[in-house]
């Protein structure tokens, strides 16, 4: 059952980065979005807050009408909080996250995307074996 998530979650998402592509223009990059909102370089506003309303509202809205589905995250604050300020710096480093080169990358045959996306996901086997073995975690 837990497949059926995961594949209805990567037809969201794609979904959304092609309403987004053929809506406006741009790439649905989750990173470069949110950054352009915090850093004020995000050109259409309106857009962008739509995005982000969409992005924090599903989850929350699915978590609330009692259809959250259990993850294998930590349940340490610290370790979420140190965890999504990594890969925050890391988008920017990369020039994009998972959504941006990924998924619209990979599905646009970017090479680009694919390197970007071989890197981050050998960084990401990695970390969590060093924490898991190094730290127990």
């Amino acid at each position: 059952m837990a497949w059926l998530y995961g594949l209805l979650g990567g037809l969201l998402i794609g979904t959304g980065g092609a309403v987004l592509l053929l809506g406006t223009g741009r790439i649905m990059g989750a990173s470069g979005i949110v950054g352009g909102l915090v850093d004020g370089t995000g050109s259409d506003r309106g857009p962008t807050l739509v995005f982000l309303i969409g992005l924090i509202g599903a989850p929350a809205l699915l978590t609330f009408g009692g259809w959250a589905v259990a993850t294998q995250a930590t349940s340490q604050l610290w370790l979420l909080i140190l965890g999504g300020l990594c890969v925050g710096v890391g988008t920017r480093f990369a020039n994009g996250c998972t959504s941006g080169h990924g998924v619209c990358g990979l599905s646009r045959l970017s090479l680009r995307g694919l390197v970007a996306t071989l890197f981050y996901i050998g960084a990401g086997v990695v970390t969590v074996s060093i924490v898991r073995i190094g730290f127990g975690i």
